[in-house]
């Protein structure tokens, strides 16, 4: 009987025991994530940058009857154009002809069937370069095809010029060590006006980086962005 009293009691002792030490460990963690003290902060990092690649695609149109004649048209103007560019400096293995797009109007259903010219041909010849800036000049004067009797399409969507960025691998350390040390910066700023110290490193996200042309007018300028985000401990 004694035997069974002392197991009742030592083991209410037990529970007793263990329900003290579980107040213990939860008053100490909410005393830790109460005292805790963070700060978050941001920082930025920004690049304006030449572009260091062009894509120009040359784009006309031919229209006529006789499809053979105009295949042969479309052939004959290709070489204009590749001469055109050759002479200029560009290589030909930066230029690139595409199979011309052909629509026979008379097979259209929402077109009239009076049309004066049944097929509509459109080629397109691609120049894809590093010569951003000898591009750029020959854009400028791609009027010289037009003496050559060969009109340029220009203002459509998808005649665009596009100007990439492609050294991004190259820039990233600078701009992220960058961003970094003006996040830090913040921080210790606002330590300093709260009357604290900076700590450690809590957590720390290296934000995506961004290419964006530097405005509408100079697409060959990019604007290269990044935004590390970083919390810190604040220490009294």
């Amino acid at each position: 009987m004694n035997t069974n009293k002392n197991t009742i009691i030592a083991a209410i002792i037990i529970a007793l025991g263990m329900l003290s030490m579980g107040y213990c460990i939860q008053s100490g963690l909410e005393k830790g994530l109460k005292d805790e003290r963070i700060v978050s902060v941001r920082g930025l990092s920004e690049r304006i940058v030449p572009a260091d690649k062009v894509v120009w695609p040359l784009v006309y149109k031919e229209v006529g009857n006789d499809l053979a004649a105009l295949s042969k048209q479309v052939n004959n103007k290709n070489e204009i154009i590749v001469d055109y560019l050759t002479s200029k400096g560009i290589a030909k293995d930066e230029i690139s002809i595409a199979s011309p797009e052909i629509i026979d109007l008379q097979a259209e259903r929402y077109v009239s069937q009076n049309v004066i010219y049944r097929y509509n041909l459109t080629s397109v010849i691609t120049v894809s370069s590093q010569q951003v800036e000898l591009v750029r000049n020959l854009i400028a004067e791609q009027g010289e095809l037009l003496d050559k009797g060969i009109a340029i399409v220009s203002g459509e969507y998808d005649t665009q010029v596009n100007y990439l960025f492609t050294g991004l691998n190259d820039l990233k350390p600078d701009m992220i060590a960058e961003a970094t040390r003006n996040a830090r910066e913040a921080a210790e700023q606002f330590a300093t006006d709260s009357d604290s110290k900076l700590g450690k490193i809590k957590t720390a996200s290296q934000g995506q980086f961004s290419i964006t042309d530097r405005d509408q007018y100079t697409p060959y300028l990019k604007n290269v962005r990044v935004v590390t985000s970083v919390v810190y401990y604040l220490n009294d």
